[in-house]
């Protein structure tokens, strides 16, 4: 149960990342409370994570989610640059966080 919230955790990291986007330095009050929301779940989230999950693991998994879901979204609709490079570290990354799950004891 706690990687399931760990995961929602990055998840709504990747939300509160995109409406940070998206709210123009908080100029937007949708996608500001948007972040707002966001950010307190994913905080939320991480916190009850921790509660069983090893903090380093956890924060490692948490920002790796968020890393990876936000350089996604930004490609995809944001445009921001597609490389060969940017492709391969994206994927050590994800292989990082699976890494970190199976080496995991909580």
């Amino acid at each position: 149960m706690a990687w399931i919230l760990l995961v929602c955790a990055g998840l709504a990291e990747v939300g509160f990342t995109t409406c940070l986007k998206l709210s123009e330095n908080f100029s937007k009050p949708v996608p500001s409370a948007g972040f707002l929301a966001l950010s307190i779940l994913s905080f939320a989230l991480l916190t009850r994570a921790i509660q069983t999950i090893p903090l380093g693991t956890a924060y490692a998994v948490w920002t790796g989610i968020g890393a990876f879901g936000t350089a996604a979204i930004g490609i995809v609709f944001f445009k921001d640059p597609l490389s060969p490079a940017r492709v391969v570290f994206l994927l050590v990354l994800i292989g990082s966080i699976i890494g970190l799950k199976v080496a995991s004891t909580g």
